[in-house]
């Protein structure tokens, strides 16, 4: 298989311990073996060697969420998710993606997302024509707010409401190129839609992006890429930490105790922990679950729900059982693909709320 010299040497020097094969939750959740990081260094060591095809491997190769909870926790320092990315990115290549995976790409190169979708609800179209006039601020919501949590994407424009601010809402939203990076990682056509989205940042002074998966990528990723915008990328979280510390942002707080699910994308990847829990304070009563912050533990996600749904729907129960262990009932996430998963799981021993629930009284 062809991979550059760097993935080989983390996936060669990969002694196969155990030192990540806790952290996984997809893992834990499957309790397979071969959901582990683990597994799949050693399964792309054996392809590297021609022991199996390429083939073989790659419905392994996209259990993986890219949570990096295994490069968090890999005290010799290599990185699963790297080495998982490039994998993917070579079975594009060699056209070897599993079926369900073509057809994901295949719907981000023509609709823009995995999902296939072409038409808003019409709640969400009416709220985004309230702002079409153009601002210094653009709110990027992204795919799985537009298409598949159209209610949280509508309160997530009410909460800046809430505040006064003045911001721009785009009808015809161009892709991040996450979803793309998350199938096929660098691409061209990943770089593409990366491309195209960031002409369009341009042309506003500010974007807060409400979903961390596309903040992730706007902040860090395009970077690495070499994509480059003139406009301030900031999330949604840290846009809603500053309207609360100018005073623009107030409620009364509610008799409510309530834990904080950090998303990975914010509090490993783009290091940012603190803001939501200051957002949270004013609302609620903030305690931490045990593992919070870098530590934290994935919850799901709406994209792999599309072909592994059974799965998530126990990633998101293990997560809750987290809270439930601590003797909570109130769970806050910041992730509208999280909060997605978390509400498809049947229960009635926790609640779950998203910031704008809490900041909304709903």
């Amino acid at each position: 298989m062809n991979m550059s010299d760097k993935c080989k040497t983390h996936v060669d020097s990969c002694r196969f311990c155990w030192m990540c094969h806790h952290i996984c939750p997809i893992g834990n959740a499957t309790g397979h073996e071969r959901s582990t990081p683990r597994a799949r260094a050693l399964g792309i060591s054996l392809v590297n060697r021609g022991a199996i095809g390429l083939e073989e491997i790659m419905d392994n190769i996209y259990e993986c969420a890219g949570c990096g909870a295994c490069v968090h926790d890999c005290v010799t320092g290599w990185d699963p998710v790297m080495f998982t990315k490039e994998v993917r990115l070579q079975a594009a290549l060699e056209d070897k993606l599993p079926a369900y995976i073509n057809a994901m790409v295949d719907h981000c190169l023509d609709e823009g997302n995995a999902y296939g979708k072409t038409v808003l609800c019409e709640t969400l179209s009416a709220k985004i024509a309230e702002h079409k006039e153009k601002t210094d601020t653009l709110l990027y919501l992204g795919a799985d707010a537009r298409y598949m949590a159209c209610k949280q994407a509508v309160k997530a424009i009410r909460v800046l409401e809430k505040a006064g601010l003045a911001f721009t809402v785009l009808a015809d939203e161009l892709p991040s190129g996450a979803q793309l990076d998350f199938l096929i990682g660098a691409a061209d056509e990943t770089k593409q839609q990366m491309l195209a989205n960031a002409k369009v940042m341009d042309g506003f002074k500010t974007v807060i992006v409400y979903d961390p998966t596309d903040a992730k990528v706007m902040k860090r990723t395009y970077k690495e890429y070499g994509v480059e915008t003139t406009a301030a990328v900031q999330t949604y979280t840290a846009a809603l930490a500053a309207l609360v510390k100018d005073g623009k942002l107030v409620g009364k707080k509610a008799d409510k105790t309530v834990v904080y699910q950090d998303p990975y994308q914010l509090a490993r990847d783009l290091e940012e922990t603190e803001e939501a829990r200051a957002v949270i304070a004013e609302f609620a009563t903030l305690h931490e679950l045990h593992l919070n912050r870098g530590e934290t533990v994935w919850a799901g996600n709406i994209l792999m729900a599309q072909y592994m749904p059974e799965v998530m729907k126990k990633v998101a129960a293990r997560r809750l059982s987290n809270v439930k262990s601590i003797g909570e009932c109130a769970v806050v996430t910041a992730c509208v693909s999280e909060y997605t998963a978390l509400k498809s799981v049947e229960q009635s021993e926790i609640e779950v709320l998203s910031l704008e629930d809490l900041i909304l009284g709903e």
